[in-house]
C-alpha cells in the first residue's frame, strides 16, 4: 500500500534533523535525537506495509516482506543527502561513502535491549521508530549511557520509540546504549553504516542465518505448544 496523496519527497524530512530543535551531544560519544522526521499522513500506509516478521529482534530487510511504502521509505533513508546530514550531526565527514546494512524489528523479547556498544565494523547507526504512540515509561525506551552496567547512569533523557523519532550515534568504545526489558510490538527500522563492503557481506550472511534460526525456533515452539493442547481443542 502507498499513499498517492502525499508526495514521496515529503515522507522523510531532512530538515527535521538539521534544525535547532534536535538534541545533539558530543560527549561521552556523539549522538543526536530528532523528532517529527516522518510525515504523519503516511502513518497508516507505513503501519500496513511494515513486515510481519517471524522472529523477534532485528532481522535483515527483505524487500519482498515489506509493502511499497516501507521499501520507498528505506530507499530515502539511505540516500546520500540524508546520510550526510546524519553524519554532519555526528561529526562524520561524508557518511554516505560507507556501505549500509538495513535491518527491521517488529517485536522484542525481554532478553533484548541489554546495554552494549556496537561492533567495530560499524561507523554509525540510526534508528527510526514507527510506533503510533508509546505510553510505557522506561520500558523499551532507548537510553544512551555512561556505563555498561547501569541503566540509571544516563547521558540524556530516555528516548520513547514514538512515530517519527530518529536517534543516531557514532560507534565508539564507550557508545553504551540499551533499554529496559520490554516484550511485545516495537516497530523500528535500523540503518548501520559499515567500515567496508566485506563487513556488509559478513553481516548479511549472519543476518540471514539468524533469521532462519529464529524461524525454526518459532516453528518448534509452536509445535511444542500444540502438543500440550488437549486433542479435542486443536484447530
Amino acid at each position: 500500500m502507498t499513499s498517492p496523496a502525499v508526495d514521496t519527497s515529503r515522507w522523510l524530512d531532512t530538515r527535521a534533523i538539521n534544525n535547532d530543535d534536535i538534541l545533539i551531544n558530543r560527549q561521552p560519544f556523539p549522538f543526536f535525537v530528532a523528532r517529527n522526521v516522518l510525515n504523519k499522513e503516511m502513518m497508516p500506509s507505513f503501519l500496513e506495509d511494515f513486515p510481519h516478521l517471524k522472529g523477534a529482534g532485528y532481522l535483515p530487510h527483505e524487500k519482498d516482506a515489506c509493502g511499497d511504502s516501507i521499501n520507498t521509505l528505506i530507499e530515502q533513508f539511505i540516500t546520500p543527502e540524508f546520510a550526510d546530514t546524519i553524519g554532519d550531526n555526528l561529526g562524520i565527514e561524508k557518511l554516505s561513502q560507507y556501505p549500509t546494512y538495513v535491518s527491521i524489528s517488529r517485536t522484542l523479547k525481554k532478553r533484548h535491549g541489554r546495554i552494549h556498544t556496537d561492533g567495530k565494523s560499524k561507523i554509525a547507526t540510526a534508528l527510526l521508530y514507527l510506533n503510533p504512540e508509546w505510553t510505557l515509561d522506561g520500558k523499551g525506551c532507548l537510553r544512551f549511557l555512561k556505563r555498561i552496567d547501569d541503566f540509571g547512569d544516563t547521558v540524556a533523557p530516555e528516548v520513547p520509540p514514538s512515530y517519527g523519532t530518529l536517534a543516531a550515534f557514532k560507534r565508539a568504545e564507550n557508545s553504551f546504549h540499551g533499554h529496559l526489558p520490554f516484550e511485545g510490538q516495537r516497530l523500528v527500522i535500523q540503518v548501520a553504516w559499515l567500515v567496508s563492503a566485506a563487513d556488509k557481506e559478513r553481516k548479511a550472511k549472519r543476518g540471514k542465518l539468524s533469521h532462519k534460526l529464529k524461524q525454526l525456533m518459532g516453528w518448534l515452539g509452536g509445535n511444542q505448544k500444540e502438543e500440550k493442547k488437549d486433542p479435542a481443542t486443536r484447530m
